[in-house]
């Protein structure tokens, strides 16, 4: 998982990522690749 200052570039390397909030931080999922998680926050 990377940790990202920004994550409207991560959100942008998948067409399947999704953003998530959870527990105040900000995540991006992705069920298809999993590689591509990361966090904010």
């Amino acid at each position: 998982m990377k940790i990202y200052n920004s994550l409207k570039s991560a959100k942008k390397r998948h067409k399947d990522c999704k953003v998530v909030r959870r527990k105040g931080r900000l995540y991006v999922i992705n069920k298809t690749n999993p590689r591509f998680k990361a966090r904010q926050g």
